[in-house]
């Protein structure tokens, strides 16, 4: 087949669980691919059900090898999808693998997906940003083998006191905490813990700052859990609500009711 007509390797989001939870683009991505290389262990398996591709499993593949797959069914003239779970943007070291395939001169484009930040939210039924409350969400680990640039040590987010969405960390659940709070976090602020947001076997543990890793230790959660930590997770009531559905607030597809606002 001539280079030119080859598709590109898609990079595609399988969302964060539940295998509805995928794109359109990216279900008939799947069912048309020659060749899938998967999160195995990160990604619903039952994603899969269906697919006639040739499937391999990259929790044990290291890059090269990962590589080595899609460059040789790529310029064997097959549709590759390398298959990542949530969206690929957020932690998916994907930067690395198109750097590779580009080296190589093989196209390649990302088709994104569910972020399980999002998918822990909905299950938690919470809006993450609120008036009054929080208007910016902090997606961030906790430094561990890997670390983290100096300006974006835990602690030092933490004195947004904001809405933060901590991926990576739960096994480092007492460190987390205790960062949280040296950057100002009250020891009452809400925290829910989401593991395997979405999926059948979803856990939810609630708390605070106080208590949280005594609960996460108890239920015995120590992998693929996101930490959700603001005032957004707690039951208090509003602060104040969106101008977008108030009677009295104008906006160019809808006139106040009260007409003092010209």
């Amino acid at each position: 087949m001539n280079k030119s007509n080859r598709k590109p390797v898609a990079f595609v989001g399988a969302g964060p669980g539940d295998v509805e939870l995928i794109t359109v683009k990216g279900r008939r991505l799947l069912d048309h691919a020659d060749c899938i290389v998967y999160a195995g262990s990160l990604v619903n398996p039952e994603i899969l059900a269906g697919c006639t591709a040739q499937v391999h499993d990259s929790a044990g593949m290291n890059l090269d090898e990962i590589i080595e797959v899609m460059a040789g069914a790529w310029q064997a003239g097959q549709a590759v999808v390398r298959l990542h779970t949530g969206d690929p943007s957020l932690f998916g070291a994907i930067k690395e693998q198109i750097q590779r395939l580009d080296a190589l001169a093989i196209p390649s484009l990302i088709v994104p997906g569910v972020s399980s930040a999002f998918g822990a939210a909905a299950s938690l039924k919470a809006e993450l940003t609120l008036p009054e409350i929080a208007q910016t969400v902090i997606i961030t680990r906790q430094e561990g083998r890997t670390p983290v640039p100096d300006l974006e040590k835990l602690r030092l987010l933490a004195a947004h006191q904001t809405t933060m969405l901590i991926f990576l960390s739960i096994s480092m659940i007492e460190t987390v905490v205790l960062e949280l709070l040296a950057g100002g976090y009250p020891a009452t602020t809400p925290v829910a813990v989401v593991e395997k947001a979405t999926w059948d076997s979803e856990q939810i543990i609630a708390g605070t700052l106080a208590d949280i890793g005594k609960k996460v230790r108890e239920a015995g959660i120590c992998k693929t859990a996101i930490i959700c930590v603001g005032q957004v997770f707690g039951d208090l009531p509003l602060a104040a609500v969106s101008k977008l559905y108030d009677k009295e607030f104008s906006h160019g597809s809808r006139s106040a009711t009260n007409s003092s606002q010209g």
